[in-house]
């Protein structure tokens, strides 16, 4: 009996010395080696391609930024996030270098030239692909760059005039001259602050309902509204390929700028007051404006007013044009949709929208080119006798596609699919698109057929296809299916045929890297790109995808990962833990369907779960949390009930699996993953700790609508209290880490969710740690950032699930 109480005296005084290190901790930590050597592991390439795929352009990017970077002045006015340096987006993560690889040869060329401290983006080809331009970001501003692809040299075109504020600024023209947006050059100097104000902030509503989501850093007062006028002033200019300018039509707040196909016209989009302290920028008021090439307004063509007053569902939207863009087989003509419901998604109308076409020279009336019932997606061109044109519905997940005849509006559309946009065993895919004469992308189609590519979902998991699809038969004939043990999908179409093209090919174990595909010539397809596995140190450990049943027999499935060497049944059970995001499914077939795939590359991003399987863990990633409503039930009603039932046959399959031991599982998730967490420590008792990152967890902050719920919190204010985790912080009984980005700028997930969240838990006793990362939004991206965040979840593991036993005995 002594021998026990010295034990658990000594126990408890080594936990309380390193817990009281952890409560005292004020500067970054460094998570173990085994973690911190994946997390550090160099970024693969991405890549891009050619035309006809003779040559790809490899781009290397920049590591993680450091929390300096990160923490540099930064405006935060109007929805965006502001670098008032450089006139462009904080938060930049650019391409430090990039090279030439011809896919014949295999030779790689390096482009030489390049900025001294290369920070670039923006990448875009000419239309002959004679040269790519692309934009610098220096501390002090954002220069316009050249590449000559026949020497592979690259040299400066302008200074630091490149304004990125808002939307694309880079444009090439057909004959191969710059269209991009500038900075004002008259601008002057930032505004500065007043020393006081002028008077108090006032908002006033009149009687209509403007129901809104829960938007981060909006207007807030008259100073923020001069810094968003001044920072969004920009002048249009030409620029040729020795960096002589030209200006374009008068400055202005230009949002958007769109060339026409054949160069001749610009279609460009101007925010005026007012401005709005209710949504961001992309919902003020602006005007449409057609422009000559050099610059003449031709015509204005929509006068767009401030949308703070649309009803509320997600299948909502705005009165008057909307979607205006250049149809892309035609040199010169615009297209648009018009809600006939008033934007209202309530309002029963058969002919819910109509699409509507105007030609240059823009004098005549517009003419109507198809109608939609559900809400309009988007026209997929060919020619002026066969376009796609796609509607959804959210409230039913529709997923609609129809044959058009661009030439005789008059004909009907004919249906070509119906579907759910959640069922992935019945997904056709999307059609492949090539670039046409005026260097716009256009549907592959011979007649008829259509050339899909396809996740291929099936009950195996994800299975990826080519294949063509017949409009009129609506009959599909896979042409080449990737094949277990791989995952193997296509990047590119090659040949009008479809029967070359590149793919993307992986294993568990095997780096994704690209292969030429011929399957005319029946050669064995050819490897283009070498890339190394970043991630030898866990190349061993084992995964398996695992199917299972809900307590009302609908199927499960999870991807479990454990560590090298594990042999389930021989080994002891080890610790789990179980990462998830639930979704709301109004089909329990399509909430069954098995996601993913058992073959994929494992790869790890900062926010994985899948560090742990390096310090002993199994990891169930990807744990399936469905929750269905179907017909006139919404999903939401059950929430708390099936997310519980969820869990509960998550932990019984990988016991039984003999893999995970039932009392040291803990659950995770990040954002509505963070929310399902806290849910699950609410309101059940099954799990040794909780890790919640960027959540929300209490719903009547997002009083209009969150996630996939369409009601408003005065149309379920049950539904709302019961869904908050903070309605049941009392009940709180399991340790819950809570992280959290103090930036955080995404809707519904403001960082006073945590802080209230965790007051409310330290104020009914429970066991609760909330961090705090200085300057980083929703996602983490500073290096000492995501080192500390992966501490902190291992030091938390290690205690409260690893070493659980040990606790108890000391109890």
């Amino acid at each position: 009996m002594k021998l026990k109480a010295t034990k658990i005296f000594a126990l408890a005084i080594s936990l309380s010395i390193f817990w009281t290190d952890l409560l005292a901790q004020s500067t970054y930590q460094t998570p173990p080696q085994s973690i911190a050597d994946l997390v550090n592991a160099p970024s693969t390439p991405s890549v891009r391609f050619s035309k006809d795929g003779d040559w790809m352009l490899l781009m290397e990017r920049s590591d993680n930024p450091s929390i300096a970077v990160l923490s540099q002045p930064e405006l935060k006015i109007a929805g965006m996030r502001i670098n008032p340096a450089t006139s462009g987006p904080s938060r930049q993560i650019g391409v430090e270098n990039i090279k030439i690889k011809n896919t014949q040869s295999g030779e790689e060329s390096q482009i030489t030239g390049l900025p001294t401290q290369p920070n670039m983006g923006g990448f875009r080809f000419s239309h002959d692909e004679k040269y790519m331009a692309f934009t610098q970001t220096d501390a002090d501003g954002i220069s316009l760059w050249l590449v000559d692809l026949s020497t592979n040299s690259a040299k400066k075109l302008t200074a630091n005039i490149i304004n990125e504020i808002y939307g694309n600024a880079v444009t090439w023209t057909p004959d191969n001259k710059l269209l991009v947006k500038a900075v004002n050059p008259d601008r002057g100097t930032i505004p500065q602050k007043p020393s006081a104000p002028a008077g108090p902030i006032i908002q006033e509503t009149t009687g209509d309902a403007a129901p809104s989501r829960t938007y981060q850093d909006l207007l807030e007062n008259p100073y923020d509204e001069t810094l968003f006028a001044y920072f969004m002033d920009s002048q249009l200019m030409e620029v040729d390929l020795e960096g002589n300018k030209k200006t374009i039509g008068a400055t202005g707040m230009i949002k958007s700028v769109d060339l026409s196909p054949d160069g001749s016209y610009i279609l460009v989009d101007l925010i005026r007051k007012p401005f709005s302290y209710l949504v961001p920028a992309n919902r003020f008021p602006y005007d449409v404006e057609i422009w000559s090439k050099d610059g003449k307004k031709v015509k204005t063509l929509a006068e767009i007013p401030l949308d703070e007053n649309r009803p509320t569902g997600f299948d909502a939207t705005v009165t008057g044009p909307r979607y205006i863009s250049w149809r892309a087989d035609k040199p010169a003509v615009l297209y648009w949709v018009e809600a006939q419901d008033g934007g209202d998604a309530r309002v029963e109308m058969e002919e819910r929208e109509i699409v509507y076409t105007l030609e240059a020279p823009f004098s005549g009336a517009k003419q109507k080119l198809a109608t939609s019932s559900y809400r309009f997606a988007g026209i997929d061109w060919s020619d002026d006798s066969f376009a796609i044109m796609n509607e959804r519905w959210s409230k039913s997940r529709k997923d609609l596609r129809s044959v058009i005849n661009p030439s005789d509006p008059s004909q009907a559309k004919r249906m070509i699919i119906e579907r759910s946009f959640d069922d992935l065993y019945n997904d056709p895919g999307d059609p492949v698109m090539i670039e046409n004469e005026f260097g716009k992308k256009v549907l592959l189609r011979k007649g008829d057929l259509v050339y899909m590519t396809s996740p291929g979902g099936s009950p195996e998991g994800d299975m990826p296809y080519l294949s063509t699809f017949n409009t009129k038969t609506k009959d599909e004939n896979i042409l080449w299916r990737s094949q277990a043990p791989y995952y193997e999908r296509v990047a590119k179409v090659l040949s009008e045929d479809a029967t070359e093209f590149v793919t993307i090919k992986e294993s568990t174990d095997i780096q994704p890297n690209y292969w030429l595909v011929n399957t005319k010539k029946r050669i064995a397809p050819r490897q283009l790109t070498d890339f190394d596995n970043p991630y030898e140190s866990i190349k061993g450990i084992q995964k398996q995808l695992v199917t299972y049943e809900r307590n009302d027999g609908l199927n499960l499935s999870a991807v479990i990962y454990t560590p090298e060497g594990f042999e389930a049944g021989k080994d002891a059970p080890l610790p789990v833990l179980m990462w998830a995001y639930p979704r709301e499914y109004k089909s329990k077939e399509v909430a069954a369907q098995v996601r993913g795939s058992q073959y994929a590359f494992t790869r790890v991003n900062y926010g994985s779960p899948l560090f742990w399987v390096t310090r002993g863990y199994a990891v169930m990633d990807r744990t399936e949390m469905p929750i269905v409503g179907e017909g006139d039930k919404e999903p939401n009603d059950y929430f708390i009930d099936q997310l519980v039932a969820n869990a509960e046959a998550a932990i019984d399959e990988i016991v039984d699996l003999g893999i995970g031991d039932r009392d040291r599982i803990a659950v995770g998730g990040h954002s509505y993953g963070a929310f399902m967490t806290a849910n699950l420590l609410s309101h059940t008792n099954l799990f040794a700790a909780g890790i919640a990152r960027s959540g929300a967890y209490n719903r009547t902050l997002t009083p209009f609508g969150f996630q996939y719920e369409q009601r408003t919190y005065w149309e379920a204010p049950e539904v709302y209290f019961n869904m908050s985790p903070f309605s049941f912080a009392h009940k709180v009984e399991t340790p819950i880490l809570l992280i959290h980005g103090q930036a955080d700028n995404n809707s519904g997930t403001f960082p006073i969710q945590s802080e209230r969240y965790y007051n409310a838990l330290k104020g009914h006793g429970a066991t609760a740690r909330l961090v705090f990362l200085p300057n980083e939004s929703h996602g983490y991206a500073a290096k000492e950032s995501i080192n500390h965040m992966l501490w902190e979840m291992d030091s938390w593991l290690e205690k409260y699930v690893k070493d659980r036993n040990k606790l108890d005995e000391g109890k």
